[in-house]
């Protein structure tokens, strides 16, 4: 089975406001990005689940639409949250501390089958709160492994609210240019399963009680490679890395999961990412890099065609 996720981040804001929905009215826009993916066939593919990731103003609106369609055409598309709170509802307990944060239980009721958790971003946001703390702006590399620490203890909190109300989850690992440091491939490896070893063991704490419940997807994100200009990892790299991710869980959680390339997936590079037998998929964010950028459902039904 493919998996491919398309995480539309910002599509909630319409461009006039700096986002990137084309229209004024965001949930119009996602309920036809639903209805094309329908007509286009997308959810009738052999093989292949696609879910949306989205804001959460979005979630529910997508959820009805795709609730709307006929079933025989949605079967392989579902809808997903970008994240979820590392604390949660229960019942008898704290039902309102959670102001500005969107618990796995609310994500769950507006429709979510899936979570993204521990993409770069998120834990990029989650350093720049702790770096606000003065004695903290310039790290040692002591300091930076706690914090590290820190971060991942609560992504693993996230994973297992997610988990705990049924809710699937992508989870995001993948090393920064400073984690891998200097030097040729054969130099850089240690490091680079250092990075994934820590962060997988660290954000998977625990979820050996959910595995016969829900699923678990590994989105292995190259964060020196994501930007303008930058070159991304090569076969060689992403299957040295997806098998490593696959081991160690294997090894540790009695699992073998789907990595998928959270790296950008595109048009260009679905043949060579589809090739690699330890990748399963992968996560899409645009459709068009160039003119209006922005995201497209015929588009994103060229990539799919264009994985083998």
């Amino acid at each position: 089975m493919t998996e491919i996720f398309v995480n539309l981040k910002r599509f909630d804001i319409p461009k006039n406001f700096g986002g990137l929905c084309p229209l004024e009215n965001p949930i119009q826009w996602i309920e036809d990005v639903i209805e094309k993916s329908v007509d286009l066939g997308l959810g009738e593919i052999e093989g292949l689940n696609l879910t949306y990731l989205l804001p959460e103003g979005l979630i529910a609106s997508a959820s009805k639409k795709l609730l709307d369609s006929p079933t025989e055409k949605t079967q392989g598309i579902q809808i997903g949250s970008q994240g979820v709170h590392w604390e949660d509802v229960s019942p008898g307990g704290n039902f309102g501390a959670y102001t500005t944060s969107l618990p796995a239980s609310a994500a769950k009721a507006l429709g979510s089958k899936w979570s993204i958790i521990g993409h770069s971003e998120e834990r990029k946001a989650k350093m720049q709160i702790i770096n606000t703390y003065p004695s903290l702006e310039q790290m040692d590399s002591e300091i930076a492994e706690k914090t590290a620490l820190a971060i991942d203890k609560l992504v693993n909190a996230e994973v297992l609210c997610a988990l705990n109300v049924g809710i699937n989850v992508l989870l995001c690992v993948g090393e920064s240019a400073l984690e891998r440091g200097d030097g040729d491939f054969s130099e850089q490896k240690p490091r680079i399963e250092s990075v994934l070893r820590n962060q997988l063991m660290s954000n998977l704490k625990d979820v050996k009680q959910f595995n016969q419940k829900n699923k678990i997807v590994i989105g292995y994100e190259p964060i020196w490679a994501i930007g303008p200009g930058k070159t991304p990892p090569g076969k060689e790299y992403i299957s040295f890395v997806s098998n490593f991710i696959q081991m160690v869980i294997q090894e540790n959680f009695g699992f073998t999961p789907v990595v998928v390339y959270g790296g950008g997936l595109k048009e260009e590079n679905a043949m060579m990412i589809g090739n690699i037998n330890s990748i399963g998929g992968g996560l899409v964010a645009l459709t068009r890099f160039t003119g209006e950028i922005g995201f497209d459902v015929p588009g994103l039904k060229g990539i799919i065609e264009s994985y083998p």
